[in-house]
């Protein structure tokens, strides 16, 4: 199943740190593309440097709760401490959309609840896709029309 993936880093060194999450994604999945890297400057949270943003698109045939695990995995890999929401972070890894997956459960949301509003999202995600739909919101390109600079 096709699994659309964001990437995120701002501490560190945000760059090795989405090319390892890249790598390990590689070797647990059978791995489609990347796009660009993108700085983005963060969303709500406290005062932190600007983000490094990318969105992958993965094949699984692992349910979707155990891709997510294996995605905590790789942040835990990579030393992802969860200390503050939307706080600064070595890497963050979000599962956006798992093939036409709904979920509404405590421990997965699909699509990611806040994907529509999120142009670090959707930007690197029509790079790669660009007709792409996220199932409760519609196309991405439309998205991000919609949202402001």
């Amino acid at each position: 199943m096709k699994a659309v993936i964001a990437l995120g880093a701002n501490v560190g060194n945000p760059k090795e740190n989405l090319d390892l999450a890249i790598a390990l994604l590689k070797e647990a999945t059978d791995f489609q593309e990347v796009s660009s890297y993108y700085s983005t400057a963060p969303v709500g949270g406290p005062d932190q440097p600007d983000y490094l943003n990318a969105v992958c698109i993965v094949e699984s045939d692992l349910p979707a709760i155990d891709l997510l695990s294996l995605l905590h995995g790789i942040e835990k890999i990579l030393r992802r401490e969860r200390t503050e929401r939307w706080g600064p972070r070595t890497i963050d890894l979000d599962l956006i959309q798992y093939g036409s997956l709904l979920s509404s459960s405590e421990e997965l949301q699909l699509p990611h609840p806040r994907a529509h509003e999120r142009r670090f999202v959707l930007e690197p995600w029509l790079e790669i896709e660009p007709a792409a739909i996220l199932l409760t919101h519609g196309k991405i390109a439309q998205l991000l029309e919609q949202l402001p600079q």
